[in-house]
C-alpha cells in the first residue's frame, strides 16, 4: 500500500523500482521513477536529481499521497523516518512536528516557494493543525540543517510542499469520503493548459465530531469537533519564451473545540490563515543564467473563546510575514552551478489575552516587529562522474541582532556498485520568537539560539534496485536554547514581574536562555519489490538530551521518543484490486523537562484498500489503528481510537 512512499525514501532510505505501467502513467513532474538519477528535487531551490542531494531526504509523490489516503500531511510525515509529533488531542488541535528531535520551530516549512510561520506563535514556528492532504501533489523532506538556502531557522530540516500544477488542456480531481465520528472530507479540483496560460483552483472541507482532546482516562467524555475550510488558486502566464509570470494563493478557516485546565469545557478556537506570491521568472544567457523575483505574504489570525465567560473571548492573535526575495542560479559549466540570492523579511504580531471579567478594561495588545536582511550562495561541482561536492554561505542581517554568517558543505558519491555515500555539514541561527520577546511572557534579554550539525550514511542498491537498504547517522548541537521559565509566587525573581508595569504585577513565568542540547541517531530503511508485492520499512534510534547544566542534565528533552518504528507490506492483484498494512511503533518519552511524566510507547496498525473502478476512478478503504490502542503524545491530551473511513476519488 505504501509501496511508492518508502520507494522514495532517501534518508539513505528505500528506493525500489517501480513498475513500467505506473512509469507511463505517471505526470513527469510529480513521478517517482525506479532510478535515484531520474527522481528531481525542487527543495534544493533548484531542481537536482535526487541522487545529486547530500542531505538525507524523503520524497513523496501523488501517487503515494493518494495510497496512503491519510486526511493529514502530519499523518504522511509520521511514515518517514526521523519524524515526531506531540498533538494536543485529535484533528485540529495545536500539533508540533520535530524532524530528528529538534523543536517544532527548528524546521521549515514551505508551500510552493513560500515559507510559512505565525510570528504570533509561540518560537514563531509553524502549527501543522490545519495543513490536510488536500490538493498537494509532492512532498520533500529534507533533514539536517539546511540554512543556507532556506534560511538560518532551519535547523532540523525542511518540509517542501507542492500543490498540484495543470499538466492537460483541461482536467479535475475530487476525493471524497466519510467515516468514524461523523467525519467527512470534500475535495475538488480543476485546472488547464490554454496556450500561454496554466491554472487551478481547488476546494476542500472537512468536518469531524471529534474526541475529548482531555483524555478518556482522566475523565474526558465531551466531544471537540474540529471544521476546515480551504480555497487554492494559482495561475502562471508564458510573457515568452524565457520569461514568466506567476501568482497563487491559499485561504483556510477553522474553528476547532478544546478543553482547558485539564478538564471538559466549552473553549473553542477560530483559525484564519492567508497566504500569497507573486513572481516573475526570466532565463538569461541561452538558459544558462536562471532568475526569480518575488513577493510572499502570509498573515495568521487566531482568536479563543469560552462561552461561559462573562467577556467570552480568552486569547486573540495576529501574525503577518511580508517577503521579498531574488533569486539566481547560474551554470558556470555542464559541471558546475551556482546558486545565490538576496531576501528581506519583515514580520510583526500582536496578541492580548483578555480578562473573564467584564469590569476588567481589556489591555493593550502587546506588539512586536522585526526585519532581517540575507545574502547566499551554494557552489555545486561535478569533478569526476557519481561524485557531487556543494558548499555554501549566508550572511543574515537580523534589526536586533546584528550579523551572523552560517556555513555549509557536504557530497555524494555515487559508485557503480549500487552504492551511494553522503555526507553533509550545516549550521543554523534562530533569532528568539516575537512572541518570545514581547508578549506577556517575554524577555527582551534574550539571545539568538545556534547549532550545527553533521550526518554521514550509507546506501546500497541490490537486485537490479528491487532491494534498496541503507542507514544514516546524523550529530546535532543547540546552544541558547529558549525554553520557558516558571515563576513561583512570591519570587524574587525581577523577571518574574510583567515588564514595564508599575507598580509591579508578578506573572507565571518567562522565555530564558539557559538551554543546550544535543541529539545524535541513527536512521535506517529498506524496501523489497517482488513483482506486486511490495514490503518496506524504517526504524529511528534518536537521542534528544538536555546538556544544560543543572538538575536536567543528561535529561531526555520532552515529548521526543527515542525509539521509532514503521513498516508495511502492500500487494497489487491484476483486477484492480490493492491491499495493504501498516504499523507504527514508538518508544516511551517524556512530558517533562524533569522527565518526571513518563508517556508510554504504542504500536499502531492500520489497513488499506483500494479498488480501481476505471482508469479514472477508485473506491478506497482504511481501518486506522484497528486494535483501539490508547496512547498520549502530550501528556492528558487524548488521542484518536479505532476509526474506519471510505471514499471514492476521481482523476480527470
Amino acid at each position: 500500500m505504501f509501496k511508492f512512499i518508502f520507494r522514495s525514501s532517501i534518508c539513505l532510505a528505500a528506493v525500489a523500482a517501480s513498475s513500467a505501467a505506473a512509469a507511463e502513467d505517471a505526470p513527469s513532474a510529480h513521478a517517482v521513477a525506479a532510478d535515484g538519477d531520474s527522481i528531481i528535487v525542487t527543495a534544493t531551490r533548484a531542481p537536482l536529481a535526487l541522487d545529486e542531494v547530500p542531505s538525507s531526504i524523503t520524497v513523496l509523490d501523488k501517487e503515494a499521497i493518494d495510497r496512503a489516503q491519510d486526511i493529514g500531511v502530519t499523518e504522511l510525515l509520521l511514515r518517514t523516518p526521523g519524524i515526531s509529533i506531540s498533538r494536543n488531542g485529535g484533528y485540529g488541535t495545536s500539533t508540533s512536528l520535530r524532524i530528528r528531535g529538534a523543536e517544532s520551530e527548528h524546521s521549515v516549512v514551505v508551500i510552493d516557494g513560500v515559507k510559512l510561520n505565525d510570528p504570533s506563535s509561540t518560537g514563531g514556528g509553524f502549527n501543522f493543525t490545519n495543513l490536510l492532504a488536500g490538493d498537494i501533489s509532492r512532498i520533500e523532506v529534507l533533514r539536517g540543517p539546511q540554512s543556507i538556502l532556506w534560511g538560518s531557522q532551519a535547523i532540523g530540516g525542511v518540509v517542501n510542499i507542492v500543490t498540484a500544477s495543470p499538466e492537460k488542456a483541461l482536467e479535475g480531481s475530487f476525493d471524497l469520503e466519510a467515516g468514524s465520528r461523523q467525519t467527512v472530507s470534500a475535495r475538488a479540483a480543476v485546472g488547464g493548459r490554454t496556450g500561454p496560460l496554466s491554472w487551478r483552483l481547488g476546494g476542500q472541507r472537512f468536518t469531524t465530531d471529534g474526541i475529548s482532546s482531555h483524555a478518556e482516562a482522566f475523565g474526558g467524555t465531551e466531544r471537540d469537533g474540529y471544521r476546515n475550510s480551504n480555497v487554492s488558486g494559482r495561475a502562471e502566464l508564458a510573457l515568452a519564451d524565457n520569461v514568466s509570470a506567476e501568482v497563487h494563493g491559499t485561504y483556510s478557516s477553522g474553528r476547532v473545540e478544546f478543553d482547558g485546565f485539564n478538564t471538559d469545557s466549552n473553549d473553542y478556537g477560530l483559525n484564519k490563515e492567508f497566504v500569497g506570491y507573486a513572481g516573475l521568472n526570466f532565463d538569461l544567457a541561452g538558459g544558462r543564467f536562471r532568475n526569480r523575483i518575488a513577493f510572499a505574504y502570509t498573515d495568521t489570525n487566531r482568536d479563543n473563546f469560552n462561552p461561559d465567560r462573562a467577556r467570552p473571548r480568552s486569547f486573540e492573535a495576529d501574525g503577518a510575514n511580508k517577503r521579498w526575495e531574488y533569486q539566481g542560479s547560474f551554470d558556470v559549466s555542464a559541471r558546475i552551478t551556482a546558486i545565490f540570492g538576496v531576501e528581506n523579511e519583515r514580520s510583526d504580531f500582536r496578541s492580548r489575552s483578555p480578562s473573564a471579567s467584564l469590569g476588567t478594561p481589556l489591555p493593550d495588545f502587546v506588539r512586536g516587529k522585526a526585519e532581517i536582511t540575507s545574502v547566499y550562495g551554494q557552489l555545486g561541482v561535478e569533478p569526476v562522474d557519481g561524485l557531487t561536492l556543494n558548499g555554501g554561505v549566508r550572511y543574515d542581517d537580523h534589526d536586533r541582532y546584528g550579523g551572523q554568517t552560517l556555513f555549509a558543505a557536504g557530497g555524494v558519491w555515487r559508485l557503480s556498485t549500487g552504492t551511494v555515500l553522503r555526507a553533509s555539514y550545516g549550521e543554523g541561527f534562530k533569532a528568539p520568537g516575537l512572541y518570545q520577546l514581547f508578549s506577556e511572557y517575554g524577555n527582551v534579554g534574550l539571545d539568538p539560539e545556534e547549532a550545527h550539525g553533521w550526518e554521514a550514511g550509507i546506501e546500497q542498491h541490490l537486485l537490479g534496485r528491487k532491494l534498496v537498504v541503507g542507514a544514516t547517522w546524523f550529530d546535532r548541537t543547540t546552544t541558547n536554547q529558549i525554553i520557558y521559565n516558571g515563576c513561583s509566587t512570591p519570587s524574587t525573581d525581577p523577571l518574574c514581574t510583567v515588564p514595564g508595569i508599575n507598580p509591579p504585577t508578578p506573572r507565571f513565568g518567562y522565555y530564558l536562555n539557559v538551554a543546550r542540547s544535543e541529539a545524535h541517531g541513527v536512521e535506517g530503511s529498506a524496501a523489497l519489490t517482488l513483482g506486486a508485492l511490495t514490503v518496506d520499512g524504517n526504524y529511528s534510534w534518536i537521542a534528544s538530551e538536555d546538556r544544560s547544566a543543572g538538575a536536567n542534565f543528561g535529561n531526555w528533552l520532552p515529548r521526543r521518543p527515542r525509539y521509532t518504528a514503521n513498516a508495511s507490506a502492500s500487494y497489487g492483484f491484476g483486477f484492480g484490486l490493492e491491499l495493504g498494512a501498516a504499523l507504527r511503533w514508538s518508544g516511551k518519552s517524556y512530558d517533562n523537562a524533569s522527565n518526571a511524566q513518563r508517556l508510554g510507547g504504542y504500536t499502531l496498525v492500520d489497513l488499506r484498500a483500494e479498488v480501481a473502478l476505471s482508469d479514472a476512478v477508485k473506491l478506497f478503504a482504511r481501518a486506522e489503528n484497528i486494535f483501539a490502542e490508547h496512547y498520549m503524545t502530550a501528556y492528558r491530551y487524548g488521542s484518536l481510537g479505532r476509526s474506519i473511513y471510505a471514499g471514492i476519488r476521481g482523476r480527470f
